[in-house]
């Protein structure tokens, strides 16, 4: 995170001693990136946080991952995905899509999630509707419909939700962070990034958690392990540093406009490893006297796109049977365009209702289990408005 943020207790000068009412020391942790070398937080802990008294091996059950073959654009609807009562964040999300660089999940969940920690990469979620309590480490963050949050590597957290949260989640091989672009040599968010710092949120106060013999379900790069810990890892008291989970609501996105139609990385909003993740907002589109406001044809050749509508009416997709919840994917070796006639009818428009949120990657994506699940397979074809015989 560009800016440095304090909660709770902590001492005055760090790697001193800080003592507990009974005269003991709270336990020191360093969460750090990159070694000793990038952003790092302080978190003080009531008990110790290297205390396991079991650590078993887990059955990770993904389900294979196929490749796009044959090499086609495709449609997805999340809204077709089934989940049962009881279903969770973490163990119940199902995987959409996934290379090398991330892995890209969907899931309706109703029912808290175990303790967990992703120590592979950060966690991207976007909340498509429904409201949530996620509690980490470092504090709880409520999030809600429009709202992205960013969880770092190896923050142990979990997700409450209040009745039913859907969540796009993407996890990385890697950290996941605002364009390099939008912030100065020290950190902070520059004056043309459509989005800064007055916009974020984290965590304002300490849990402070009890409890003995705590389960913590972590995944790592050769699957996954669930750890009892002798005390609750939410027993911390304080912390500080530029390393912690954060949110901001895709509607305080300042989308970029100009004369003519501007190219997706005006609408980019975080990097990570070989991806990039956009927002496309409401917005007043081309102003050019001429101007056609929708995409022109481009052919990806170095990503493959994929777009998650969310709301609105995404007006290069209308007559394809895109809806809020749709996917499309749009790989690497296919030219792609608006649909038959949108061009011509987008001319004149003056604004743009719609809101998606589109991941690029630079390898292709494969396709999972949830995918298979909910694929319209008649989308290849609605721009020639006919398929196979």
């Amino acid at each position: 995170m560009p800016y440095y943020r304090q909660v709770g207790e902590v001492p005055h000068k760090r790697h001193t001693a800080f003592r507990k009412p009974d005269g003991g020391l709270f336990a020191e942790e360093l969460m750090g990136v990159e070694g000793f070398s990038a952003d790092s937080a302080l978190l003080y802990h009531r008990g110790m946080p290297t205390a396991i008294v079991d650590a078993v091996a887990i059955a990770d059950e993904r389900g294979a991952l196929a490749p796009n073959h044959p090499l086609k654009p495709r449609h997805f609807k999340t809204q077709d995905l089934k989940f049962a009562e009881g279903t969770d964040a973490v163990t119940d999300r199902r995987r959409l899509f996934g290379n090398a660089d991330v892995t890209i999940g969907f899931v309706t969940a109703n029912a808290p999630s175990p303790l967990y920690r992703n120590a592979a990469g950060d966690e991207l979620f976007y909340v498509q509707g429904g409201s949530a309590t996620v509690e980490t480490i470092y504090g709880a963050l409520e999030v809600g419909d429009g709202d992205y949050l960013v969880i770092p590597t190896s923050c142990t957290y979990r997700v409450i939700p209040h009745g039913e949260v859907k969540l796009l989640t993407l996890e990385a091989r890697g950290h996941i962070g605002p364009p390099k672009r939008y912030l100065s040599a020290k950190g902070q968010f520059l004056e043309h990034s459509p989005y800064c710092e007055r916009d974020i949120r984290g965590p304002s106060e300490p849990l402070l958690a009890d409890g003995t013999d705590v389960e913590v379900l972590v995944r790592h790069r050769a699957g996954l392990t669930r750890y009892t810990y002798a005390t609750h890892p939410f027993d911390v008291v304080g912390w500080d540093g530029c390393l912690y989970p954060w949110a901001f609501n895709i509607d305080d996105f300042e989308p970029i406009t100009g004369r003519v139609h501007q190219p997706p990385p005006v609408h980019q909003t975080f990097e990570g490893p070989n991806f990039v993740v956009c927002s496309f907002c409401p917005r007043k589109v081309d102003y050019h006297k001429d101007s056609i406001p929708v995409p022109y044809n481009h052919a990806n050749v170095d990503s493959d796109e994929l777009m998650f509508y969310v709301r609105g009416n995404y007006e290069a997709r209308r007559g394809s049977g895109i809806g809020i919840g749709s996917l499309s994917l749009h790989p690497s070796g296919f030219t792609h365009g608006p649909q038959p006639g949108a061009a011509e009818a987008s001319i004149g428009a003056e604004f743009f209702d719609e809101t998606a949120v589109m991941v690029d990657t630079f390898a292709p994506l494969d396709l999972g289990e949830a995918a298979e699940s909910s694929e319209d397979p008649g989308y290849a074809w609605t721009w020639s408005g006919r398929g196979p015989a």
